[in-house]
């Protein structure tokens, strides 16, 4: 099958973007596949049809891509500057997840890293005596 990648809550203009600028295919994932699950909506990738246009967040999801091609992949799409995305790899686990299960699970990791980096910042703004422990 090769690689591709699924792409959720793009507008079309930033679709065409991301398959000029990608070298994988980028297969926009319509808003009558989110209760499918995730192995199916990769198998008939292809097939789709419709925008991908439907939720308030922006996903891209790597299939069968391997590491160099992935770090290629996130730095292109963020040089496209298409606003904030949440990148993410098929797994054998997420394969077998409903596809708007998969879409909520990314979403409260995204969450989570945004306010673990968050209070990593905070934390080095403060830089207060707690955190010179051994400093003489």
């Amino acid at each position: 099958m090769g690689g591709r990648i699924l792409v959720v809550g793009f507008t079309p203009d930033e679709v065409e973007k991301l398959q000029k600028a990608l070298p994988v295919p980028v297969f926009e994932v319509p808003e009558y596949c989110r209760d499918w699950v995730v192995s199916e909506v990769v198998d008939r990738a292809e097939g789709l049809s419709g925008s991908s246009y439907w939720h308030l967040r922006k996903f891209v999801i790597m299939h069968d891509v391997d590491n160099e091609t992935l770090k290629g992949i996130i730095g292109t799409v963020k040089s496209l500057d298409i606003g904030r995305v949440i990148f993410a790899t098929t797994t054998e686990t997420s394969l077998t997840w409903r596809l708007e299960d998969l879409l909520n699970e990314l979403m409260a990791e995204d969450e989570y890293f945004k306010a673990a980096r968050w209070a990593r910042e905070e934390a080095k703004k403060r830089k207060g005596p707690f955190l010179d422990i051994g400093n003489g």
